[in-house]
């Protein structure tokens, strides 16, 4: 049994997953790593951006072994039976065989390709191919053919019309597509060169500097890095990475989102291949396959991580989300994780022997190799990072165990159901996860043989036999490598999980019987005959799906809601058609299928998969295909579903029309065809409006009528599923919150007569989330539009993703100038119309607010005029006393617009009659007489407005009216108003006789009678005697008397108040009382009491004093001021005390300053201690103080004593210590000490003895050393010792370091030894010696150091010397051995002779060659002996004797051979070949040629043998390499040496010599980039043959003016035109131009910079009037503004006539507003806009007009009935005394009368009705002829006016503008027809 870790690669954490495929070893397993469940009961499929495992389908070896049995289960591996290696290479033309641990391996061959397809774009450059050296024990390499790259088809064409028309206008010209990638990006392919490395075990890095032989290390310098860093550690290219190679991560998270139309341009065409990289860019990794994955940190400091395993039944994290960023990943183990997880707890059968050939590191690897391991690690901010050895917390960190022996050795976690695929692991935090990291559900850890069936390789042909036992309880089957061909019998497998049927003999029939394994969520038939998957059931909990290596043409099968991992490489798949809905699915495998072949595939499965699609193929989507299928229609996934073929995203919305056209055409009624079928992006809470075309191609229903009906539906996130939406029916449709990010589709039902036809549809984008900023969508208002009536308002909202809220309400009244005015305090919906909005129109203003507090634009509505209310009166009463000669009064509340000449009446009892009698009319007040006494009144109010209209009359009755009561007069106040005086009441009485009457007395703050009783402050009862005595309360308040008359009979009266004529004033202040009371003690305290008199107290003043003798003025106690109590402090002992008390009143007023003094000396209180405590540390050595407080007088001397307690209890007083402070002895350690303290005063009176606490135990003090010296002489030679003195406790094994100290302050740690020996090291340094004293008990004190001098050395001396054999061109370096002290630079002399010396003595023919201590021969001293004299000299320039030494023989010539060997380009296309011949003299040295092609072979250049060489048109893209063979004088010949191969040649580059803007730098104007050629011949050659295309980028200047040299790029600006936009106005511009060859080269930009850009003339584009047409709308101004940013425009109305130049002014009418009235019939509204920049530049003005103004239909009506009949009355009311002065609201208050207005076909009047004083009259009359006219007000609606001449007209007022008009229109109408009176003199024009 073998398990394969598979990594597949994502940007959140590494993470292991353990699935084993078991296999023989003649069958190579291939099914892209999933190819098996093995899934080991705990087995999670975690897909990450890991390193290598999974990243090329074609590039991969594997091996395998039986599958073992309980037998030998623990004999094989160091961790589990089987363990296998798995190795992954893409090296071209090799063949890696991986190596079993622990069993017999069988030798792989895997599939490696010969070449590594790249591919270049204009967006991602060429990639630097990887090339991987796998170091094994039993690695093998042998050639294998190459094999070939399928081309990739272009884009389907469009056969639309359109699309047809639009390729024939480019000429008929095809861009060319040359073979590459079909992604268009750099990829590493199926054949790439990418290293994969798939092992069992976790990463693991060697410690202690030993490796095992099968694993070497793996260092970041072996492999690129993620952080942009090559193999030398120089940057290397961040262009767009498509695939990860082996140790490098993508870089896509480091990419430029292209444009729009780079994307269009780029998915338009196909890249071509590039070249090899040279060997320059190739970075060589050397893996071992017990590495499992190589760390990709941008240094070695970033390569540590740890690992994690999971710990049994740890349940999974829930999922989170994350940033995305380029992560670095390390999968390497560090020590510390490796022997951490070594301690991890196991189960019993979990512990598995080392192998006998591991290393020391094998104890952590056996708990470390397990096949469900997971690697966690963090991601930090796009940067490079790792999991340290901290990193590990709850939920990142688990426990490795396993099952018993015979079971699958893997840990699991705890089955949590099928929801545990969608849950992630916790890496380093909350916000640290990466919702892409996919891990397979875990299931039970404990599976026993009740619940796993093991049947692998058994030739099965059935399962429904004896062989095979199916339970219900079976949760894992695995029947792989059997001939199963049926599943007949499955169906009872009920709670199955996991299910292998890989490689038997299935075709794709008989899956319906997994129907009934609802709870599988791993199925695995790879390898079979499979061909559809149509049959396979949906599985509600299937998580992933294993079909590799099957003859499956299409994916289409039933929907699986929860899949998330499809494998489908290594089939026949050609088609999307019926692709199924997959809404969790997360990764995609389709490797070697044919519809590869077909450009952006990938973009496809984009926009099938929806955005839960993370890997496509083992690769992060790229970010191009995701932009690119952003390009598509939403149609698009449906169609690719229904078969259609994907096609240039220009063409997809024509194309997918077309297709779904096709599809509908048989379901549409006869001679119909869709034209359009779409709907607007949707957004949250806004109105999303569909569009359904149907064009009619003949005419086969005509009396028909075509009508439709809606259905819109919502989907997921992708365009494939959709449920009904209740209720949306309608054309257009508002998107909920909840349908937020997901699909919406709508069909459409044509109905034909009676004929129902299939729906058609459309489909939208995922919704948009809302602005958050509310929208009032309408609003409503109704009511009684009568004063008093209730209005109410209604707001529709849109809330555009915020939380409803009630919004902002107001409520406006419209006066007649048309300027609106809020009316306060009406905020509510419903609003009551008063009397203020009569005649005016209301204005219902809302303004939403969301719960968030955000506000959206307010809208208002305006209501109908107010109309007043019939009159009417209520609430009538009668108020007075009915008392004869009281004075009544009728009153009442009026309500009915604008109250006229209302009638007032009073009535009498008649008790003749018993009816009521009028005797007053006219007047609301009556005077009760004599003979109105005992009868009641009566008052009747007639109500009558304004326009003289009569209401209901309403009345009151009073009482019988009494005679007069009893009363007073003449009162007055007798008495001095002082506090405390008495006063009295004189009044006189009328009414009868004064019987009993009652005063009282109240107080009051006014000077007036306050009209309240309530309102004053009563100061007596009511009593009869009229005497009063002031108290002190009345002081300032002036005194009110009432006074109630009581006649004789008891009838009271009325009650009379009488005022006092000034208020009450108030004696002086004074005290009546001053005394001191309390104890005379210190530490009392003693009060003071006094008596204040003399109004109301204010602040007075008061404050002790003490005194010294009783007669002396005293101290004042500064603490005591303002206080009545005083604490007796120690200061004022023996002291006399006082206090002092001067009145204040409140009014600031102060009386006589009074002292009292106390009754008797102070006396000092008892002597006692309050605290006393002990201050210091108890330690040896350490002084203590006393702190204590003494009270009780002054201090004397008080006695103190310090005692110690020691160990075993005793207590004795320390003899002599009686002071404040004590130093601690050796003898009070481990003691307690304290200090008695019994205190006594001045006067020697004692206190209670005090003790403090306790303190200790003493410490003793830290060890110390206190003196330190080195005996001996400081001699090379001697030895050194020291004694020391030590100090602080018992001494302890003290510790002693000796050291040398350099003169340049280095030091060196000798040993710690008694003595030192010196040597010569020793000689010009200082020893130093660390004395560190310790205690007995360990504790150990300072270090204290000392330093001897410096150490003397002996005298020089050479021992020996010795010159070895010496060679030509080596460095002869003699050996020598000195003594004598340090060594100083010793004289060395060489010499060379052609005969050995002999003796000490040098020869007579020597010749001096050099002074050094070595020497290299060369070619001179060829066959001679070299003589070395050496004179030892030590470092203090003392000479020693010198010695002689000579060479053994002479010196030998060197091998010929040649360095330096290069190629110089001289000129463009010459070469130089250069080399350093070496080795004697130069022979006649052979000199070649080489040419290395692109492919990378290599050719002799016949002819060349030059040292120069001219290229030719064969050399371009090649590169040129320089042969030297060196050939020695003497004939010996060397070995070749080729140079290192020269850059790849290319002709000259293209380059722009100049870049020229054509145009003007004016806004809207177009600018044009020319490019100046050179004139050279090979620049004119380069740009006609090697030209590709030329780019341009057009950007703006950052700050206005030109000021500034940086540039902003504008997007989407990629032509060689640009038009100047608004925007650009004060900027400069700036366009630069990039020429790009053939062969992929690029030239120096070129730019030019434009002057900064002026703004254009103003002027205004389609300027239009928007209105309804009638006399009573509103006509807005709408227009385009152009020119620079606008100013002040001006805008002006006019009227023309129909068919008239003429333009006729209207006064004042200068806004982009226009109300038109009735002056406006029958003329055109023009409006002429003059548009005026900021700088003042003024445009040529525009103008725009409307059709003739109609008559508001319901006026025209109206009107010509009236015209018709031709005699009408009117009713009007005129202003008898109107003056312009005289404000609106004083000239409606009885100034208007009544008035009928005549009218018919020859003349008009007006006439003043008649009354009941006085006859009708005609006030003005006439006829139509000029220069009569009518005229009416702007700022008053109501108001018409009637010229007859100049010296009769009148003005009128009429009660809404709706009257007003039909008046105006009958009147000019009557005139114009029967009169021919122009229009323009009706108007006074």
């Amino acid at each position: 049994m073998m398990d394969e870790l598979i990594s597949m690669e994502d940007s959140g954490s590494d993470t292991l997953i353990p699935l084993s495929p078991p296999q023989s070893s003649e069958r190579l397993l291939d099914d892209f790593g999933i190819d098996n469940a093995d899934s080991k009961e705990g087995s999670q499929l975690s897909v990450s951006r890991g390193d290598a495992d999974l990243v090329e389908n074609g590039a991969q070896t594997s091996s395998a072994d039986s599958p073992p049995t309980k037998r030998n289960a623990s004999s094989i591996g160091a961790s589990r039976p089987g363990s296998a290696t798995s190795t992954r290479a893409g090296l071209s033309g090799s063949t890696a065989t991986s190596k079993i641990t622990g069993s017999k391996s069988s030798p792989v061959t895997s599939k490696l390709s010969s070449s590594t397809k790249k591919a270049t774009t204009g967006i991602s450059a060429a990639k630097t191919s990887t090339k991987a050296t796998l170091s094994s024990s039993s690695a093998t390499s042998s050639p294998r053919p190459a094999s070939p790259s399928p081309s990739p088809r272009p884009f389907l064409k469009s056969s639309s019309s359109a699309a047809v028309a639009r390729r024939s206008s480019l000429g008929g010209h095809e861009i060319s597509r040359l073979p590459g990638n079909s992604n268009g990006t750099s990829s590493a392919s199926k054949n790439s060169g990418s290293l994969a490395s798939t092992t069992l075990g976790t990463r693991k890095r060697p410690t202690g500097g030993s490796v095992n032989q099968e694993s070497s290390p793996v260092t970041p310098a072996s492999r690129p890095s993620s952080a942009g860093l090559g193999s030398t550690g120089k940057p290397v290219s961040k262009e767009p990475r498509r695939a990860s190679l082996g140790g490098m991560s993508s870089l896509a998270a480091a990419k430029q989102v292209p444009s729009r139309n780079e994307l269009k341009k780029w998915a338009s065409t196909t890249p071509s291949l590039s070249k090899p990289a040279t060997s320059s860019s190739t970075t060589t990794t050397t893996r071992s396959p017990s590495v499992t994955s190589t760390p990709r940190a941008a240094t070695p400091a970033a390569s540590k991580t740890s690992t994690v395993t999971p710990t049994r039944g740890s349940p999974s994290p829930a999922r989170r989300s994350s940033s995305v960023g380029a992560v670095a990943r390390n999968t390497t183990a560090t020590k510390s994780t490796a022997s951490s997880m070594a301690k991890s707890p196991v189960t019993p059968g979990s512990a598995h022997k080392s192998s006998p050939s591991s290393n020391g590191l094998n104890s952590a690897r056996s708990n470390k190799l397990s096949p469900s391991l997971s690697l966690s690690r963090r991601a930090s901010g796009g940067h490079d990072s790792s999991l340290s050895k901290h990193s590990s917390v709850n939920g990142d960190r688990s426990s490795l165990s396993s099952p018993g022996a015979g079971k699958a050795h893997s840990p699991v976690i705890a089955d949590r159901g099928p929801s545990m695929l969608t849950r992630r692991k916790s890496i380093s935090g909350a916000e640290s996860r990466d919702p892409r990291l996919l891990s397979l559900p875990s299931v039970d850890m404990k599976a026993g043989d009740d619940v796993r069936l093991e049947m692998r390789g058994q030739k099965l042909r059935t399962i429904d036999c004896k062989l095979v036992n199916l339970t219900p309880k079976l949760e894992f089957v695995y029947l792989r490598d059997n001939k199963l061909s049926s599943l007949e019998g499955i169906e009872v497998l009920k709670r199955l999980k996991v299910l292998d049927l890989s490689f038997n003999e299935f075709k794709g029939t008989g899956f319906e019987a997994l129907a009934n394994c609802k709870a599988l969520q791993q199925l695995y038939l790879a390898g079979n005959q499979i061909t559809s998957l149509s049959g396979l059931p949906q599985l509600p909990n299937l998580e992933f799906l294993s079909v590799a290596q099957n003859k499956i043409k299409s994916l289409a099968m039933a929907t699986q809601p929860r899949l998330q991992v499809l494998a489908a490489s290594k089939n026949k798949v050609s088609t999307l058609k019926g692709f199924p809905y997959l809404p969790a699915l997360e990764h995609l495998r389709l490797e070697e299928n044919p519809i590869l072949e077909v450009p952006h595939m990938e973009a496809a499965f984009i926009l099938l998969c929806g955005p839960t699609l993370k890997k496509f193929n083992d690769r992060d989507l790229s970010i191009e295909e995701q932009e690119l299928a952003k390009l598509y229609p939403p149609s698009t996934s449906l169609c690719l579903h229904n078969g259609w073929e994907l096609c240039d995203p220009e063409e997809a919305a024509e194309s997918t029309l077309e297709f779904l056209s096709a599809e509908w055409s048989d379901n549409l009624p006869p001679g119909y065809r869709v034209k359009t079928a779409e709907m607007n992006s949707p957004r949250e809470e806004d109105p999303c409006l569909c569009s359904f075309i149907f064009e009619k191609v003949d005419d086969s229903f005509e009396d028909t009528e075509l009508s439709m009906k809606y259905q819109w539906f919502v989907g997921g996130k992708t365009a494939m599923e959709f449920v009904p939406i209740e209720g949306a029916v309608e054309m257009e449709y508002w998107p909920r919150h909840e349908d937020v990010g997901n699909c919406l589709k709508v069909e459409c039902t044509l109905i034909l007569g009676e004929t129902e036809y299939p729906p058609v549809f459309a489909v939208s984008k995922p919704v948009a989330p809302g602005t958050g900023i509310p929208r009032v969508l309408s609003l409503e208002v109704d009511g009684d539009y009568v004063e008093g009536g209730i209005i109410k308002g209604a707001a529709t909202v849109a809330w555009c993703g915020g939380t409803p809220s009630k919004g902002i309400v107001k409520w406006m009244r419209s006066a007649d100038d048309n300027t609106p005015v809020e009316i306060e305090g009406a905020n509510n919906l419903e609003y009551q119309a008063t009397l203020d909005d009569v005649n005016a129109s209301l204005i219902f203003v809302f303004t939403p607010v969301s719960e968030e507090g955000v506000k959206g634009d307010s809208r208002r509505i305006v209501t109908q005029t107010i109309l007043p209310a019939p009159p009417s009166v209520n609430n009538v009463q009668i108020v007075g006393d009915a008392t004869d000669g009281n004075v009544l009064t009728g009153y009442g509340r009026y309500f009915g617009g604008v109250e006229g000449l209302s009638k007032f009446e009073w009535l009498r009892d008649d008790v003749l009659s018993g009816q009521f009698k009028l005797v007053s009319r006219g007047t609301v007040d009556y005077k009760l007489g004599p003979d109105d006494v005992g009868l009641r009144m009566m008052f009747i109010y007639t109500p009558v407005n304004c326009e003289g209209k009569h209401g209901d009359p309403v009345s009151a009755i009073s009482g019988k009216v009494q005679l007069a009561p009893p009363m007073v007069s003449q009162m007055r106040i007798i008495g001095d108003l002082i506090e405390g005086s008495r006063v009295t009441i004189s009044c006189s009485f009328s009414g009868g006789v004064e019987g009993l009457s009652l005063v009282q007395w109240f107080k009051t703050h006014s000077p007036q009678l306050p009209s309240d009783e309530n309102s004053m402050e009563a100061l007596t009862s009511s009593k009869i005697s009229k005497a009063f005595r002031i108290p002190l309360g009345a002081v300032g308040y002036y005194l009110v008397a009432k006074y109630t008359p009581v006649r004789s009979d008891g009838e009271s009266g009325v009650p009379v108040f009488l005022i006092s004529d000034t208020p009450v004033n108030v004696l002086p202040p004074g005290l009546n009382l001053l005394r001191i009371t309390g104890d005379y003690c210190e530490g009392k305290t003693l009060s003071a009491q006094y008596g204040y008199v003399g109004g109301y107290e204010g602040n007075s003043e008061f404050c002790w004093f003490l005194h010294e003798k009783e007669n002396d003025s005293g101290m004042q106690i500064l603490a005591s001021v303002g206080r009545l109590e005083y604490e007796i402090t120690k200061f004022a002992v023996n002291k006399y005390i006082s206090f002092r008390c001067t009145p204040v009143r409140d009014d600031g007023v102060a009386g006589e300053t009074q002292t009292t003094f106390g009754s008797e000396i102070i006396r000092p209180g008892n002597p006692k201690i309050t605290s006393i405590r002990i201050m210091g540390t108890p330690i040896e050595g350490e002084q203590l103080y006393l702190e204590k407080e003494y009270w009780g007088g002054e201090e004397g001397a008080s006695r103190l004593q310090w005692y110690l307690t020691r160990p075993d209890g005793t207590q004795r007083e320390i003899k002599g210590e009686t002071g404040t402070s004590y130093v601690v002895r050796p003898e009070d350690i481990d003691g307690l000490l304290c200090v008695s303290c019994e205190p006594m005063r001045i006067d020697r009176v004692r206190g209670p003895l005090a003790i403090s606490p306790v303190v200790g135990p003493v410490l003793p003090s830290l060890p110390t050393c206190e003196s330190l010296e080195i005996c001996g002489d400081p001699v090379e030679g001697g030895s050194l010792s020291f004694e020391a003195t030590y100090k602080g406790g018992e001494q302890g094994i003290c510790r002693y370091q000796w050291y040398r100290l350099y003169p340049d302050g280095r030091d060196l740690k000798l040993h710690n030894d008694e003595y030192l020996d010196l040597s010569s090291e020793d000689v010009g340094c200082h020893i130093q010696l660390v004395f560190t004293p310790v205690r007995k008990d360990g504790m150990a004190g300072e270090p204290v150091g000392v330093t001897s001098d410096v150490v003397i050395d002996a005298e020089p001396e050479g021992k020996d010397l010795f010159v070895p054999e010496c060679h030509e061109d080596v460095e002869a370096v003699p050996k020598r051995v000195y003594f004598g002290g340090k060594e100083g630079p010793g004289e060395f002399i060489w010499y060379h002779t052609t005969s050995r010396p002999e003796g000490a003595h040098l020869p007579k023919d020597v010749i001096h060659l050099y002074s050094g201590m070595t020497y290299t021969p060369d070619l001179d001293d060829v066959g001679k002996y070299l003589v070395l004299r050496w004179t030892p000299v030590r470092a203090d320039g003392v000479r020693g004797q010198p010695l002689i030494a000579c060479s053994r023989g002479p010196v030998m010539a060197a091998r010929p051979a040649v360095f330096n060997v290069g190629v110089r380009e001289v000129s463009l296309g010459m070469f130089v070949g250069e080399g350093d011949y070496y080795g004697g003299y130069e022979g006649q040295s052979k000199l070649s040629w080489y040419r290395h092609s692109a492919e990378g072979y290599q050719t002799l250049i016949q002819g060349a043998t030059s040292k120069t060489y001219v290229v030719c048109d064969d050399d371009y893209t090649a590169q040129i390499i320089f042969g030297y063979t060196p050939v020695r004088s003497d004939g010996v010949v060397g070995e070749l040496v080729l140079s290192e191969p020269s850059a790849t040649i290319y002709p000259e580059l293209p380059r722009i010599q100049k870049l020229v803007i054509s145009g003007k730098a004016i806004e809207g104007e177009i600018l044009t980039a020319l490019e100046v050629i050179p004139k050279g011949d090979s620049q004119q050659r380069s740009w006609e043959k090697f030209k590709k295309e030329i780019k341009y980028s057009w950007s703006r200047s950052q700050l206005e003016q030109g000021d500034a040299d940086d540039f902003e790029a504008i997007a989407l600006q990629r032509a060689c035109t640009y038009k100047v936009r608004l925007e650009d106005v004060g900027y400069c511009m700036r366009c630069e131009c990039l020429v790009s060859d053939i062969f992929g080269r690029m030239a120096e930009p070129v730019a030019c910079v434009t002057p900064p850009v002026n703004p254009g003339l103003p002027r205004i584009d389609k300027l239009e009037v928007e209105g309804r047409g009638f006399h009573t709308s509103l006509y807005a101004v709408r227009g385009i503004y152009f020119g620079g940013r606008e100013g002040n425009s001006t805008l002006q109305w006019f009227r023309a006539m129909a068919g008239s130049p003429d333009l006729i002014p209207i006064s004042g009418e200068v806004g982009r507003m226009y109300e038109a009235n009735v002056d406006d019939v029958g003329y055109r509204l023009v409006a002429v806009y003059t548009p005026i920049r900021e700088d003042g530049v003024e445009g040529v003005p525009t103008s725009a007009s409307t059709e003739p103004i109609q008559v508001e239909p319901e006026v025209a009506r109206e009107v010509k009935l009236k015209l018709e009949l031709g005699k009408v009355k009117f009713e009007a009311l005129r202003d008898r005394d109107r003056s312009p002065m005289k404000a609106q609201q004083q000239q409606g208050l009885g100034s208007l009368e009544r008035r009928v207005l005549n009218v018919n076909m020859k003349r008009l009047k007006v006439v003043k009705p008649a009354s009941k004083t006085s006859f009708s009259s005609t006030e003005i009359r006439g006829t139509y002829a000029p220069p009569f006219h009518v005229e009416v007000f702007r700022n008053d609606q109501h108001r018409v006016k009637i010229v007859i001449d100049s010296e009769n007209e009148v003005d009128l007022m009429v009660q809404s503008r709706h009257i007003r008009d039909v008046i105006v229109l009958v009147v000019r109408g009557l005139a114009q027809r029967f009169n021919s009176t122009p229009l323009n003199l009706l108007l006074k024009m």
